[in-house]
Order: structure tokens, then C-alpha cells, then sequence
């Protein structure tokens, strides 16, 4: 008996090949290999141009990859097309899957209708997400006349209508307000925490891919660098910088903080820098007491996603 589990989503081998004018291979993706399981939440990173967008449209069927296969629950996107695009729904850079002649109420009928949705239960579920967006009272003006906000949550209403169980944000916060990032974010969690969708998110708000998304996918000129959960991802890459916190004077200190940065605020100071090992560190506060330097708290400096994300992008472009 075969117990293996499918991923939701799986792309394998998959690459992109443009023909440009002067005839010549143009590759936007390269043998890309991603997985994402129920109710997960991905980052997909990469500079402009890496070729996020371009793997976005092909697994929502726009563009056929030139080769290798991606499927939904099991269901291959090329020879099932179809079945496999009913479990997702998609928000694409721009509000570009919206219709802005058409009202709010028009553009979830519409893509109801689209999925298959039929009779009044499409209507129960439009209904539902449009108040819990904050749109009801605006349903039926047109969309053109909505500001980029409330046009995104009409985006995201119409990605939803089919509850389909994968979500495709591409820069779902572009251009958004902060509080409507926030709702958007707000509601991206509660997708994938409560109601167990898969998310594949492309963001260059890295604060909000930190703190949305389980794992990182990062591309660089079509290719994956790495591919790993958040926090195996950041300590991969965390170092020896502390950040030392004292009250007192530095005058006479100068060999105490040589090679810190230090910020100094009345009575109250913050050393930053690089220390070798415990040795180093404990050696450094026995001094700082010589100095007459009250200690306050000695804290680690954890790397962010984004200067994570810099210093590969950096370093692959040296090695390329």
C-alpha cells in the first residue's frame, strides 16, 4: 500500500526559456525545484527580474514552462489544466485580476461563475468575505473608482470566492497603505493558520515575508540559492556582533570600545560589535567593571531576512 503524501504544490525541474529578438535563449528560470505542503506559508524572494513573477503565471497555467512539471494536489497544470487550476486562487501584481469597469459584487460573480460556482451558495460566500473585508457598503460601485486598497481586497475576495485550498500572492502589499498592508497580512495568516491554505507569497516587504511566511525560497537570475525554514535560514547566517548595554562615563574607556560602535545618550551607553567567542566576551565585561561601567544587558545581535537576503543575492553575483 502506498502511504506517500503528495505536496500541495510541487514544481520540478521547472525552467523558462524566452527567444529574444536577435534569436537568442534568454533563460528566466533554471531548473527550479520547490514544494509546498498544506497550510504552509513560502517566500519567494529574488531582486526584480529574477524570475518570481514568471513562476507565479506558469503555475497558474498563463505560461506553459518550456521544461519540467508542476502540479496541484497531484494534479499535473499542463495535462490537467483545468481541475488543477480550480484549487487556486491568485492575486497578481497590480490588481491585475479584477475588472475595475465592473463593481465588487460584479467581479466575485464573475469569477464564481469562472470556477464553477453555481446556484446562491457563491453569493453566502461573496457576501461573507466582502464584509469581513469592510466592502459591503461599496459593492456595487465600480471598482475604477476604489482606492488601490480597497481594490486589492476586491483582488483578494476574488481569489477567495471558490475557497480554493492554494493561494498565489504576487506583491499582494504593492502600492497599499499601512493599514491596509496590515489587513492584508492580517489576512494571509489567518488563511494559512485557520483555515489551512497553502500560501506562496512574493513580497519585497521582508519584514512582512519574516513574519508571515514558514520558509524562504530565494532565486537569483532563475536559479534557487537556498530553500529553507525561516529560522534554520537565519541562524545559518548569525554571527558573533553582541550588543552591550552600560551606564556610566567612557571617558578613559577608549581600549573598552576600540572596534565597537558606540551610541552614547547622557549616562546611558550601547557598544556594538563583533566579539570571538565567550572568552572575548566575558573579558570584555571584566574591563568594562575596571571602567566603572555599570553593565544593563549583554544581547545577541540576530540577522534580519533582509540583510540575509542581500548577502546571498551578493555573493552569488560573485560567484556567477
Amino acid at each position: 500500500m502506498n502511504t506517500e503524501i503528495n505536496p500541495v504544490v510541487q514544481l520540478r525541474g521547472v525552467s523558462k526559456v524566452y527567444r529574444t529578438q536577435a534569436r537568442e535563449q534568454r533563460r528566466v528560470v533554471d531548473e527550479l525545484n520547490l514544494t509546498l505542503e498544506a497550510g504552509e506559508v513560502l517566500g519567494l524572494l529574488g531582486v526584480n527580474g529574477a524570475g518570481k513573477t514568471t513562476t507565479i503565471k506558469m503555475i497558474c497555467g498563463l505560461i506553459e514552462p518550456t521544461a519540467g512539471s508542476i502540479s496541484i494536489n497531484g494534479l499535473d497544470v499542463r495535462r490537467s489544466r483545468l481541475r488543477a487550476m480550480s484549487q487556486i486562487g491568485a492575486v497578481l501584481e497590480g490588481t491585475r485580476n479584477i475588472y475595475w469597469p465592473l463593481s465588487a459584487w460584479e467581479n466575485l460573480r464573475y469569477f464564481a461563475r469562472l470556477k464553477g460556482c453555481r446556484g446562491r451558495a457563491w453569493q453566502a460566500r461573496a457576501e461573507q468575505l466582502l464584509t469581513e473585508l469592510e466592502l459591503w457598503d461599496r459593492r456595487d460601485d465600480p471598482v475604477a473608482k476604489f482606492s488601490r486598497g480597497m481594490q486589492q481586497k476586491v483582488a483578494i475576495a476574488c481569489a477567495l470566492i471558490a475557497d480554493p485550498p492554494v493561494l498565489l500572492l504576487d506583491e499582494p502589499t504593492l502600492g497599499l497603505d499601512a493599514q491596509a498592508a496590515q489587513t492584508t497580512r492580517t489576512w494571509v495568516d489567518r488563511l494559512a493558520r485557520e483555515e489551512g491554505k497553502t500560501v506562496l507569497l512574493t513580497s519585497h516587504q521582508l519584514d512582512l515575508v519574516e513574519g508571515l511566511c514558514d520558509r524562504v525560497a530565494v532565486i537569483h537570475q532563475g536559479r534557487l540559492l537556498v530553500d529553507n525554514p525561516i529560522k534554520e535560514l537565519l541562524a545559518l547566517f548569525r554571527g558573533d556582533t553582541y550588543e552591550l548595554h552600560f551606564t556610566g562615563h567612557l571617558d578613559g574607556a577608549a581600549q573598552l570600545w576600540n572596534g565597537f560602535e558606540a551610541a552614547v545618550q547622557g549616562e546611558e551607553i550601547t557598544l556594538t560589535g563583533e566579539v570571538a567567542g565567550q572568552d572575548e566576551l566575558y573579558a570584555l565585561l571584566v574591563r568594562a567593571r575596571g571602567c566603572a561601567l555599570t553593565l544593563v544587558s549583554v544581547n545577541r545581535v540576530e540577522p534580519t531576512l533582509e540583510e540575509v537576503f542581500l548577502r546571498l543575492v551578493h555573493e552569488d553575483g560573485e560567484l556567477s
